[in-house]
């Protein structure tokens, strides 16, 4: 992502591999240094971004393995969390 390239996607239509792999070109650019300032900060503006987007699907992905329960017959479900939080 250099001052020649096209604008890039935005964040939150990103998928997590999308926004980690591109997370991943933009700290390399960073480490490698030799840009301008505005692009520096604009390459550090956009790794925020990115890394607040894995965090965010990375949440919702934890919240939904973590409303997998298993049953007494061995099996896997879904609780649903509504009803749980209505009870206490």
């Amino acid at each position: 992502m250099s001052e020649t390239d096209l604008p890039a996607a935005d964040p939150v239509a990103m998928t997590y591999d999308e926004a980690f792999a591109e997370l991943g070109r933009v700290v390399a650019e960073l480490e490698a240094g030799g840009a301008s300032l505005e692009v520096t900060v604009s390459l550090y503006e956009r790794a925020v971004a990115l890394q607040r987007r894995c965090e965010m699907l990375l949440g919702e992905a934890e919240l939904r393995v973590s409303q997998l329960i298993a049953r007494a017959d061995g099996t896997t479900g879904l609780a649903d969390l509504r009803d749980v939080s209505a009870e206490a």
